[in-house]
C-alpha cells in the first residue's frame, strides 16, 4: 500500500489530500478532530498528477459555487457500518441537512444516533463526503471534526446564505 498527499488551499483553510495507491482516501483540515498523525499520510505528492489534480479541480469548482456533487474514486477505509454510514451521508443533497437520527434510519439502524454521530465523526474524506450536512435532532449545530465554526460556514455557503448568528437557525 503506497500513500502520499498534498496540501492545497481553500476557503476553510488549508486541505490535506491523501491517496492510497493512487486513490484519494483522506481530504484533512487543519486542527480536525479526528486527523491522522502527519506520518501517516506518506511522503509529499506532486499536485498536478492525478488523484490530486482532479480532486483539487472538483474542490474549486463546489467553493466557487460552479457544482454542487464531487465524482471521484475513493478509498475509504473503515468498518462495514462506518462505509455504510458513509455512504449514507453522500446521499443527502447539496444545501439539506439531516439529523443524526433521520440517517440512522435512513441506512436501518434505527436508535443508532449515537453510532452515525461516532462513524459521521470518523469521516476520513470531509466536504466530498459531506458529514457537515449532519445536524443534532433539535436543529443545532453539533460535532464536526473540523469544528462548528466551518460546519456553520459550509453550510451557510452551501444554502448562499451569509453566516447564521446562532446554531438553532438550521
Amino acid at each position: 500500500m503506497t500513500r502520499e498527499h498534498t496540501v492545497i488551499d481553500s476557503p476553510y483553510g488549508p486541505l490535506t489530500l491523501v491517496a492510497t495507491d493512487g486513490v484519494l482516501s483522506g481530504l484533512y483540515m487543519e486542527e480536525q478532530r479526528h486527523r491522522p498523525p502527519q506520518e501517516t499520510f506518506g511522503d509529499p505528492g506532486d499536485p498536478g498528477d492525478e488523484p490530486f489534480a482532479e480532486a483539487a479541480r472538483q474542490l474549486a469548482a463546489y467553493f466557487a459555487g460552479e457544482s454542487t456533487t464531487f465524482d471521484l474514486p475513493l478509498h475509504l477505509e473503515g468498518t462495514p457500518f462506518q462505509r455504510r454510514v458513509w455512504a449514507g451521508l453522500q446521499e443527502i443533497p447539496y444545501g439539506r441537512t439531516l439529523s443524526y437520527g433521520e440517517l440512522a434510519e435512513r441506512i436501518g439502524a434505527t436508535n443508532g444516533s449515537r453510532a452515525v454521530g461516532l462513524a459521521n465523526g470518523k469521516n476520513p474524506v470531509g466536504i466530498i463526503v459531506p458529514c457537515h450536512r449532519v445536524i443534532g435532532s433539535t436543529g443545532s449545530l453539533t460535532g464536526y471534526g473540523g469544528g462548528l465554526d466551518r460546519k456553520r460556514r459550509l453550510l451557510s455557503f452551501e444554502r448562499g446564505a451569509a453566516a447564521p448568528e446562532q446554531d438553532q437557525l438550521f
